[in-house]
């Protein structure tokens, strides 16, 4: 991979905000998500990286030891950072006696959410100011066309490469396939992996675990455990459905799974090369839910993002849900959306006094006004600026 300069993070001024008001930062986020070269920005005074196995080590021995190191620092109050915490879960206990006698501060870093529950880690409630980092959002870098970013995604490390295709399959060899199984501690690894790989074909769909007990051969309870494996190792992320209604009964309540990177979901799903229009479509509604994921992540519980299916057939692919708006979305890979495109937002608005306005995203080149409160947007135009414009509102 090659090096490239350095991208200011949305999160960055979060951690800043956070540090100047005194509290210490965990922020967790999958592997090669850029968090030790966000850490770089921030200056710490010492980093401690639990990757390396004899630092590792040293602290699962005597956790007690980083207590006496850093109480040895002269400079007051110094900004300690500790990366991959959840490879040594009982630094945390430390870490807080640290924090609460304000001998330091704590920038804290993770890849794996399954590690600190299994360990029944202290998360440090009240002292520390929890964040999440994902791939490059669209607002931080939009240098790479949009079949770049469906076929190869957005982490760091492969929006630099000069052969992303090597370098992705790396990433997954090295990390999901040897780290995630080994956190999995399943019984049958053949059954994990083709578990993984129809996980990656059904990325953006509503689960469906009897389905997949049915093609793979395990319990619907055992595939139900694999996907919280995967939540857990932060490399599925969740859209849940919004099921509220006085009217619709049958509203579909499995939630989405979505894998946190389309780079890694295409090599997971052994999709390389070109792709049919149709499975373009397909990623094209993953690319969007993601950026609402991200987006909604930087507004700290103040918008929530949700998709609406009836069996019976209407379906809205996302709902943007504000503490006063409902907001649905519907995604179309065309690049001249029509009327039929927005008949399931107009069920929706009617359902919903919340929702006043509705937006298809689409490949349009400039902004068409489809309905009285229905406007097709170009995906551009959308991420980068009517995001913008419910940032400003919210």
């Amino acid at each position: 991979m090659e090096t490239m300069q350095y991208i200011p993070r949305t999160i960055q001024s979060d951690i800043e905000k956070a540090l100047a008001r005194g509290k210490s930062v965990m922020f967790l986020g999958p592997r090669q998500t850029g968090k030790t070269t966000l850490i770089e920005q921030l200056k710490p005074y010492r980093s401690i990286s639990l990757i390396s196995p004899s630092i590792r080590q040293k602290y699962e021995k005597n956790p007690s030891l980083l207590f006496g190191e850093i109480k040895a620092i002269k400079q007051k109050n110094p900004l300690i950072c500790v990366d991959e915490i959840q490879k040594v879960p009982e630094l945390l206990d430390v870490i807080q006696e640290l924090c609460d006698k304000k001998i330091a501060q704590f920038i804290i870093t993770g890849s794996s959410a399954r590690k600190l529950k299994r360990a029944s880690a202290n998360l440090l409630p009240g002292r520390v100011v929890s964040l999440y980092l994902d791939p490059f959002s669209y607002s931080e870098y939009c240098d790479k066309s949009l079949d770049e970013l469906l076929r190869f995604g957005s982490l760091p490390g492969i929006i630099s490469s000069l052969d992303p295709d090597t370098d992705l399959q790396s990433y997954v060899e090295t990390y999901l396939e040897e780290e995630v199984r080994a956190e999995a501690l399943v019984r049958n690894v053949g059954n994990f992996a083709r578990f993984l790989e129809l996980a990656a074909i059904e990325s953006g769909n509503a689960a469906n675990f009897r389905g997949l007990s049915q093609d793979l051969g395990p319990s619907h309870t055992t595939i139900a455990s694999y996907y919280q494996i995967l939540e857990d190792c932060l490399i599925l992320q969740k859209i849940e459905p919004f099921f509220k209604s006085k009217t619709r009964k049958r509203l579909i309540r499995s939630p989405r799974y979505f894998f946190f990177d389309l780079g890694v979901r295409n090599i997971c799903a052994k999709e390389y090369g070109s792709v049919s229009l149709v499975e373009k479509g397909h990623l094209f509604e993953q690319f969007i839910g993601l950026e609402l994921l991200r987006w909604a992540r930087t507004k700290h519980g103040k918008v929530r993002i949700f998709f609406w299916s009836d069996p019976s057939g209407p379906e809205v692919d996302f709902v943007i849900e504000t503490s006063d708006e409902l907001i649905p979305i519907e995604v179309k890979f065309s690049k001249s959306p029509s009327k039929r495109d927005i008949k399931h937002l107009l069920t929706f608005m009617d359902e919903y006094p919340k929702a006043k306005r509705a937006f298809v995203i689409a490949n349009n080149e400039h902004d068409i006004l489809m309905d009285e409160n229905v406007l097709a947007v170009s995906w551009k135009n959308f991420l980068l600026k009517q995001l913008d414009l419910l940032i400003n509102k919210y």
